[in-house]
């Protein structure tokens, strides 16, 4: 049965104000166009077929459900203009899903509730013959945001230096941008644990920087690098030990709040922030220490990123990396894709996984990766608390400049990265990597 496609366009709505979609132009403009209204189409249907063996409830305009859970009460996914989040899905893919959200053309309550089974399940959601199809449709990476040396400072820019504000919003005291350890996973399951509140993850934070210096051996006298200031926690943590620090960051914001907390602490004299490359460093240190920062590498540059730790590690020396990972099949799957974070969250990033960090060092350095903590569960407890800061202060984010449109991308950023940990299609590690038989740092 043959399906009519109409020759123009419908007028297409969003939420966004004026000034929004001046801002905004992706978001506020929904594909328009034959081929966009094919793709629109299949898109539709895919999600549709999708969506009946998810554990969410999809809500139409038309008083239809969809899902497993069609005839319950949560997780709901109201559909509120289907045709145009088809159409933003069939030409954008995670792009158009992300930015669908962004304009209103869909909503919920229970944002993380909704994610989740998308996440569990996304190796599955496209059939597998169509998947070889996605590198033909689909945006690709921008030449621009690849991480040269003369990009990937723009890149860090892009995020960090949105402003130390914002994230005050929803850091805790210790502004450590990345997943707490609630409890030693060695010792204690966190599911065993009550569900943490904003008092733990302070204390949190302050466990896992510790447990980091620990594995890299940092005490008195040790001579530090590392590699992402973040704004300073763990900088101030090691100099608390005696070491003296080196650290590099590319966000000048990042730096001039780290520098302050470094002076006020009383350890300027054995700290040293730069605002340079990881890749121009030069030296030699006991200890390298780098906190979800690889992330910002891109797999071209893994290699490189590795070589250069090696390069300046002392002979006994140890280096210890806190990794975002997914499963090594999905890494190799996704690595060319260009998806909605990629495109407003973090521009030039690549997840790796327990596999390529094996395989990149052992083909390019004489450093070996000796232990793995994975802490995954620690990571959702850590988003759940970001996001319900975040969403708590809106009042105070709007304040700082930052519109509707925005805090509803930061809402997706946030519960989008927190479905991604539940569903275990994420997970964090704490990593050792070690010369083998050269000793024990000094």
């Amino acid at each position: 049965m043959s399906t009519h496609i109409p020759n123009t366009d419908h007028t297409h709505t969003h939420d966004l104000t004026p000034e929004d979609a001046h801002r905004w132009p992706d978001v506020a403009a929904v594909p328009t166009g034959r081929a966009a209204r094919l793709r629109g189409l299949a898109a539709g249907r895919l999600f549709r077929y999708a969506a009946a063996d998810l554990d969410v409830r999809i809500e139409y305009p038309d008083g239809s459900r969809n899902g497993r859970y069609a005839q319950s009460v949560q997780p709901r996914m109201i559909l509120r203009r289907p045709d145009d989040f088809a159409r933003r899905v069939g030409s954008g893919g995670l792009i158009g899903f992300g930015e669908s959200f962004m304009a209103g053309d869909w909503s919920t309550d229970d944002l993380v509730g909704v994610l989740t089974p998308f996440a569990s399940r996304v190796a599955r959601l496209v059939p597998r013959p169509l998947q070889a199809l996605r590198p033909l449709v689909l945006p690709k990476h921008p030449a621009e945001e690849e991480n040269t040396t003369a990009n990937t400072r723009s890149n860090i820019a892009r995020h960090y230096d949105l402003s130390n504000e914002l994230f005050a919003t929803f850091l805790d005291e210790t502004m450590t941008y990345s997943s707490a350890l609630f409890a030693d996973p060695a010792t204690t399951d966190i599911d065993d644990l009550p569900a943490p509140d904003w008092a733990d993850l302070a204390d949190a934070q302050r466990r896992k920087v510790d447990r980091l210096l620990d594995l890299a051996g940092v005490r008195e006298g040790t001579r530090l690098l590392e590699i992402g200031t973040g704004w300073g926690e763990l900088c101030l943590r090691a100099a608390a030990r005696g070491a003296t620090v080196r650290s590099v960051t590319l966000s000048s914001e990042q730096r001039d709040l780290a520098l302050r907390r470094v002076a006020e602490a009383g350890v300027a004299d054995r700290v040293q922030i730069d605002l340079l490359d990881y890749r121009l460093v030069e030296g030699t240190y006991d200890a390298v220490v780098s906190v979800e920062m690889i992330e910002a590498v891109g797999e071209k540059y893994w290699p490189t990123y590795f070589s250069t730790i090696d390069r300046l590690l002392a002979p006994g020396g140890r280096v210890a990396i806190q990794a975002i990972t997914m499963p090594h099949d999905r890494m190799r799957a996704s690595r060319h894709t260009y998806t909605w974070v990629h495109k407003y969250i973090f521009p030039g990033g690549q997840l790796t996984s327990l596999k390529a960090l094996r395989s990149v060092t052992a083909q390019h350095t004489s450093l070996r990766l000796t232990d793995t903590m994975a802490m995954g569960t620690h990571y959702a407890e850590t988003l759940r608390l970001w996001r319900e800061r975040f969403t708590a202060r809106r009042r105070e984010v709007a304040e700082l400049g930052f519109d509707a449109t925005f805090m509803r991308m930061w809402q997706f950023y946030l519960a989008y990265s927190e479905a991604g940990f539940r569903a275990g299609y994420l997970d964090v590690h704490q990593l050792v990597f070690a010369r083998p038989d050269r000793g024990e740092p000094r």
